[in-house]
């Protein structure tokens, strides 16, 4: 099977082409440290070729639901340092997802401070998971060109602060409606300075801190995430083709290690005809670097979707939440369990570390 088979990032050799998809936990300590069940939930899914990280909030400013984790304070750092040790000594490589949710948080949360977003538009029509429970989202306050500018930088830091962590690279979250994916789309960024209008403009965020971490932390040890058909959180395109095709053009200037790009999975029949049903096919084929394909996969889709050649890795989330030795039971064809979805989110060891391995 392909999926088995060994693969290459940059100078990293992986076990295999399975990846374990980056998925919000939210069963951090209050200071946003990775404790000992953050540990063993890593180590117990080392088997992945590649483990991507939940999303880690790269500030203070950049965190949007409680219990989630950081990388931008010394404490943090020691914390992830036993989780990356502890995959490398399993013979795992790990990649940290880094994470600014914009508008994607309420003030709850941000110790009274509003969420901060390209342009001040609230989400509508969903609610916001947060240590009150489900609450409305807020305006957010815009951000200005400078502080545009320092939230790049702390993307910046936070690349610096994952190596000194340990971790073998870093991905940037641009998907699924969270800040950088919001300077993207039209329908959250109304910006009429350099960073908004056409779109040059809309892309000139995610471009500038993909290169600022490329230049800190060195060639092909920077991926980032994309869902170009994934109209979430209130994001929508007029021109999603000319948007991505731009974007990844640009992209491909650059020494990355990966484009992660997700599946349409939540895309409505009517009115969204402006959005690829067919994201490798449409983008993954625009890219010079690997491919990792994420949403929808099992055992056999995936297998289907390496053999048409466009991505060389597929990343799994569910299937490994509930299932640890996931590349073992595909190796074996063996059942998988099922997941939990009431324990998705915060909580202690159930439906977190105790799902069974095989005997």
């Amino acid at each position: 099977m392909k999926l088995l088979q060994s693969n290459k990032i940059g100078n990293l050799t992986l076990n295999n082409s399975v990846a374990m998809a980056p998925m919000t936990r939210a069963r951090g300590e209050g200071n946003g440290v990775a404790n000992d069940l953050t540990l063993l939930y890593y180590t117990q899914r080392a088997t992945a070729g590649l483990i991507i990280t939940e999303g880690i909030n790269i500030s203070e400013q950049a965190l949007g639901s409680p219990f989630t984790l950081g990388i931008y304070a010394e404490e943090q750092i020691a914390g992830w340092k036993k989780v990356t040790d502890a995959v490398h000594e399993k013979g795992g490589k790990i990649f940290a997802q880094l994470w600014h949710t914009g508008r994607v948080a309420h003030s709850a949360d941000k110790n009274g401070e509003l969420p901060v977003a390209p342009s001040a538009i609230a989400i509508t029509g969903q609610q916001h998971f947060s240590s009150q429970g489900l609450v409305d989202y807020e305006i957010p306050r815009a951000l200005s060109i400078a502080e545009t500018k320092q939230v790049i930088q702390d993307y910046k830091q936070a690349a610096i602060n994952a190596i000194k962590a340990g971790f073998d690279g870093v991905e940037l979250h641009a998907a699924t409606g969270y800040l950088p994916n919001q300077f993207l789309a039209e329908s959250s960024n109304l910006r009429t300075d350099e960073y908004g209008g056409s779109i040059e403009n809309r892309c000139r965020f995610i471009l500038e801190a993909m290169q600022e971490m490329v230049t800190v932390i060195g060639e092909e040890k920077v991926g980032i995430k994309l869902s170009p058909s994934l109209p979430y959180n209130n994001i929508l395109e007029s021109d999603p083709l000319a948007t991505y095709t731009y974007l990844i053009m640009q992209l491909n200037k650059l020494p990355l290690a990966y484009i992660h790009l997700m599946n349409p999975l939540f895309l409505p029949e009517d009115g969204f005809d402006q959005y690829a049903k067919d994201v490798m096919g449409t983008f993954g084929k625009l890219t010079k670097h690997l491919v990792i394909a994420n949403a929808g996969y099992n055992r056999e889709t995936a297998e289907a979707e390496l053999n048409k050649g466009i991505a060389k890795m597929i990343s799994f989330g569910v299937p490994f939440i509930a299932n640890p030795d996931l590349v073992k039971r595909f190796e074996l064809n063996a059942a998988l369990n099922e997941a939990d979805r009431t324990t998705f989110y915060g909580g202690n060891e159930k439906g977190y570390t105790d799902y069974p391995s095989l005997q």
